[in-house]
């Protein structure tokens, strides 16, 4: 190993500590000697360019979800599932035209069945198709009378998004879905506003504690990120 690796590395490390601030204020020979060695290991080593980019990236989402806070995990009106009162709450941006989203369901009810002191938040993401909107719209409006989940399982369940299966799914939750409702664009234009903030790319993303992850997930990935927020509390 080159014997200015270590040194390179604890400045790495440091910050904007003493190590880090010496070597930016210290002899020019010293710091053009440690620029080449960095500059030498890293094009030796450029697997290590991602791998920061990546920690970087989780570094500033976990960032934006902290001083999110509970504009992202507070839902809106029932639309949640699992414990009301759980330790850990999971959010999942969704949109009912996303395909990979209605896969994901029997996740998101597997991972309830097996924690019970999981809270899991739906945040409505219309972004995929007109009759996005119109299915959130629905959603909401179900949240709102403590119907969500039936009303989520059936719209789901009932293949493409169409104004049909949107009123099928509003029959089946035993709702009335309103003309107009002004709190729920309220809520859809609050969550395109966060997920924006927040990094989200597409749709099923995922919050919790700290971490955003986007794309579908196995069961075994959510239930390492819900113990790992657990664990930080």
């Amino acid at each position: 190993m080159n014997r200015w690796l270590i040194p390179v590395v604890a400045l790495v490390g440091a910050g904007a500590g003493a190590g880090a601030m010496w070597a930016v204020n210290g002899p020019p020979t010293e710091r053009a000697r440690i620029e080449r060695v960095v500059r030498e290991y890293v094009l030796s080593n450029p697997e290590i360019i991602p791998e920061a980019m990546g920690r970087l990236q989780a570094r500033e989402q976990g960032r934006a979800v902290a001083a999110a806070g509970d504009a992202v995990t507070r839902p809106y009106a029932g639309a949640f599932m699992g414990n009301p009162k759980g330790d850990v709450t999971l959010v999942e941006y969704y949109d009912y035209n996303c395909g990979i989203c209605r896969a994901s369901l029997p996740a998101v009810r597997e991972l309830i069945r097996r924690d019970p002191n999981l809270k899991v938040v739906f945040r409505e993401l219309p972004i995929l198709a007109p009759s996005s909107r119109d299915a959130a719209r629905a959603s909401l409006a179900a949240a709102k009378r403590n119907r969500f989940a039936p009303f989520h399982n059936a719209l789901f369940g009932g293949g493409r998004v169409t104004p049909a299966t949107i009123a099928a799914a509003a029959r089946t939750a035993g709702i009335q879905v309103p003309a107009a409702d002004g709190p729920a664009d309220a809520e859809i234009a609050r969550n395109l506003d966060a997920a924006g903030k927040l990094g989200v790319t597409g749709v099923p993303s995922w919050v919790v504690g700290d971490q955003l992850l986007i794309g579908g997930q196995p069961v075994a990935t959510l239930q390492a990120a819900i113990a790992q927020a657990r664990r930080k509390g």
